[in-house]
């Protein structure tokens, strides 16, 4: 408490002087909050999803909770086998998917299998069936327009917001209402991020975006591993276990330099849908261009330091809509307000050419400079840290300026009170104070007296005893009472009438939140590009250019993004897989010669290009390019109950020849090896004469294998479909040196020897292996070492002799015909 005392004007009888002072509650100090507070303290995002199907159409909606946002498909075609469901259910990870419980045949066998996959990571969703009249059509539009959105003001008519929604929802897509309407009513009924609010509390609803899977390029999970696209590991901090993963090296990982987490997530998002739509890649392109010209590089750091504030508007959005606003939430939006001014301001000086300029100095509208004035001369930043809650500027609300005046005179104030009750009060009483608690109003403190034993003694003529805290008794009195008649209870009417303004302040906010909206997709878009123009800049990549005619990509020095960074030196490879001739490259050449490195090498470049990013090469020119297949990597899997042979066929190799087309490219590295030699070949060669009787509609394939007997024993046809191409090496004496160059020819041994001195086997295991393999080569027979032979006899004879030492001549049970026949004569079988 903070007091003020005042000596009387009479000496009491006692010990010292009676004193007469006023005391209130101060606030207690509230530290500095961190900048990204709001982050921190963000909930992991969960996802749920409906989706119905009927003639071969798909209605997909899903709710995703870190951004308050719903997403809805419109009606798409698909597969019987659901592929597109798959597609979508493999990127966005959902935790409930939602749908009728009358379906079809195919829906059922497809939610059946969903529900079983016990390998799936983190775990499978939950399926949850609802009745088929929660997804009726008319009921799913009346769910859709009577909603409670922030996004909509509470000025328009019930026909402007119908308008209104209709241009942003196609109720002309029955699937997609039928599926937003059954969404509502899941989320309605699970009450989805306002489990512990009032029933009147609605769900927070911050927007409808479309989104699709038109254009895009088909890219499985085990291909963005084994190119390592992405690439978790657990966090090194004992401190951050719980917290979850850590991106490893990866090619997202180097190419991620986001300022805004909304960036990154934008960035992760491209990296799943890479595309086919060359005018949006073009426009990707264009940015990271125009940043990479020496001129502009002042202007991209001016921008990249503006979108680092740039923060989590949809959370600060949500708390609003459910009135669960922070201190620091304000200064947080009021930076993020006035950063996007300043990125508005910086686009206008850039040329209105380059679509994503244009967008945003158009989009940024005033609105962004109303909020940002409204929270500047509202909000008292420091008052509110320092209270912990929040407090309005002065010159706001005359009322409120009077009310805290008062306040802030009270203590002088009420010295004077205290005065004038410690002259009426008992002379054995040495001191008094007035004190100013909130929610219960002035009251009279006085020290409690050694003859105050008992609750009787605490009785006073003319006050009413109300507590003792502290060994301080307090009281009413009369003129106490007659403070809160005609000051009432200040702190807290300053507090509601500050809250009330908040509340206000919150309405205009959420009035013009579409705006913070597309403030937040335009600057995530803008860190993106700037994020890979930046590692263009330092990796050295160059612009990929599209050919719609080209079937299949061409590069020219290629490099792996990944590992020139790991390596000293790097030699750069080129690749050419267009047209009709050489579809299917077979690549032979000695372990470790740079096989792998050179098919991952042409899959990342291809696979950059194909989300708007620069790329490792020279040149590089992308053709139509639908899929990217690849067997290169198995991982076995108990859980599977998979080995690694049936990984190859089952998930890896049959998704290539049943989906593969001519736009399609194909990765096959070793495949075969998990089995016997003689079954892998066969299957091998089978596989790739396979596609070569397609013909011109082959896909786009690169084979490594060290089956030199594919080549050896003629297993595939002659013609121009086939290239082959190996590994340059040069043999100096005994030693196998890699130029790790891509040439054409066929390798002539796979020097396995080499590899494995290499890695450290003793000599003499590597030219035993060697005599073998010669031998197997020429057909002649095999024969055991002679010296390990003859080690072996004289280990055996060391062992006959000491069971012979070890024999009991006196033991009368001891039976010499039984010890001859088991255990001498087997011994001396082997010594022979």
């Amino acid at each position: 408490m903070a007091s003020v005392g005042a000596t009387p004007g009479r000496t009491p009888q006692g010990p010292g002087p009676r004193e007469a002072s006023a005391s209130f509650p101060s606030p207690a100090p509230v530290p500095e909050p961190r900048e990204a507070e709001e982050e921190d303290e963000e909930e992991p995002a969960e996802i749920h999803l409906c989706v119905l199907w009927s003639s071969g159409y798909l209605g997909i909606a899903y709710y995703n909770t870190s951004d308050s946002t719903i997403y809805f498909m419109p009606d798409a075609p698909d597969h019987e086998s659901l592929q597109l469901l798959q597609r979508v259910l493999d990127e966005i990870d959902p935790q409930s998917v939602v749908t009728s419980a009358k379906q079809d045949e195919n829906m059922t066998r497809f939610l059946g299998k969903l529900a079983s996959q016990e390998h799936r990571e983190p775990k499978r969703p939950e399926i949850i069936l609802l009745p088929s009249v929660d997804f009726g059509l008319e009921i799913s539009k009346q769910r859709l327009l009577s909603g409670n959105y922030s996004f909509i003001p509470d000025s328009m008519t019930t026909t402007e917001k119908i308008l209104f929604l209709s241009s942003i929802i196609p109720f002309d897509c029955l699937l997609t209402v039928r599926a937003l309407g059954g969404l509502l009513k899941f989320l309605g009924r699970r009450r989805i991020g306002v489990e512990l609010e009032d029933y009147n509390v609605s769900i927070p609803i911050l927007g409808f975006k479309k989104f699709a899977l038109t254009h895009l390029v088909s890219i499985d999970q085990d291909t963005y591993s084994v190119l390592q696209i992405f690439k978790s590991e657990p966090h090194p901090s004992v401190y951050k276990v719980a917290s979850g993963l850590k991106e490893g090296l990866s090619l997202f990982g180097i190419l991620n330099r986001c300022r805004c987490k909304w960036g990154e997530k934008l960035l992760r998002l491209w990296f799943t849908r890479p595309t086919q739509d060359l005018e949006e890649l073009n426009s990707r392109l264009d940015v990271i261009q125009f940043f990479l010209l020496p001129q502009n590089l002042d202007m991209a750091q001016m921008l990249h330091r503006l979108l680092g504030h740039i923060k989590n508007v949809p959370l600060i959005l949500k708390r609003m809509k459910l009135s669960h606003t922070k201190v620091s939430d304000w200064q947080v939006l009021y930076k993020t307000v006035y950063s996007a001014l300043g990125l508005r301001d910086a686009c206008r000086s850039l040329p209105q050419s380059i679509q994503l300029f244009r967008d945003i100095a158009q989009e940024f509208s005033d609105d962004l400079h109303h909020i940002a004035s409204l929270i500047g001369k509202v909000v008292d930043f420091e008052g509110s840290l320092a209270e912990n809650r929040f407090t309005v500027l002065p010159n706001i609300d005359p009322e409120i300026d009077e009310k805290k005046r008062r306040l802030t005179g009270l203590p002088s104030f009420l010295t004077e009170v205290a005065r004038k009750e410690l002259e009426n009060l008992d002379p054995r009483i040495p001191s008094c104070s007035v004190i100013y608690i909130p929610l219960i109003g002035f009251l009279l403190c006085i020290p409690r007296l050694p003859s105050m034993v008992e609750t009787s003694d605490f009785e006073i003529e003319g006050l009413d005893f109300m507590f003792l805290s502290e060994e301080k008794l307090h009281y009413r009195s009369a003129r106490t009472k007659e403070l809160d008649a005609l000051l009432g209870d200040l702190h807290c009417d300053i507090r509601d009438q500050e809250t009330l303004l908040m509340y206000q302040l919150q309405c205009q906010v959420l009035a013009r939140a579409a705006v913070l909206t597309q403030v937040l997709d335009l600057a995530s878009r803008l860190d993106v590009l700037l994020a890979l123009a930046s590692a263009a800049r330092d990796y050295g990549y160059s612009r990929p250019r599209y050919s719609p005619r080209l079937l299949g990509v061409r590069i020219q020095n290629g490099r792996h993004p990944l590992m020139e960074l790991c390596a000293r030196t790097f030699v750069p490879n080129s690749a050419e897989c267009g047209g009709y001739k050489g579809r299917v490259k077979v690549i032979t050449g000695p372990n470790s010669s740079g096989k792998s490195i050179y098919l991952k090498q042409v899959g990342l470049i291809t696979f950059m290009a194909l989300v708007g990013s620069f790329v490792p090469a020279e040149e590089a020119e992308i053709g139509a390019v639908d899929a990217i297949f690849t067997r290169i990597h198995s991982c076995e899997s108990i859980s599977l109950g998979l080995s690694t042979f049936m990984i190859d066929l089952n998930q890896q190799v049959a998704k290539a020849v049943n989906n593969a087309t001519e736009r399609s490219l194909v990765l096959i590295d070793e495949f075969g090896k998990g089995t016997n030699t003689v079954d892998g070949l066969a299957l091998l060669a089978a596989v790739i004469r396979h596609w070569l009787a397609l013909g011109p509609t082959c896909p786009h394939i690169f084979v490594a294998t060290n089956f030199l007997s594919l080549i050896q024993l003629q297993l595939l046809p002659q013609g121009p479909l086939v290239q082959y191409l190996t590994m340059e090496t040069c043999e100096d004496g005994n030693d196998l040196v890699f130029f790790y160059q891509v040439c054409e020819g066929v390798a002539n041994a796979s020097h396995a020897s080499h590899t494995a001195a290499q890695a450290g086997l003793p000599e003499k295991l590597v030219a035993r292996g060697k005599e073998v393999s010669d031998l197997i080569c020429s057909g002649k027979p095999i024969k055991p070492v002679k010296e390990l032979l003859k080690e072996k006899q004289m280990e055996n004879c060391q062992m006959l002799v000491d069971k012979f030492l070890k024999l009991d001549l006196e033991d009368p049970s001891l039976d010499l015909d039984i010890f001859m026949r088991q255990e001498v004569l087997p011994a001396a079988a082997t010594i022979l």
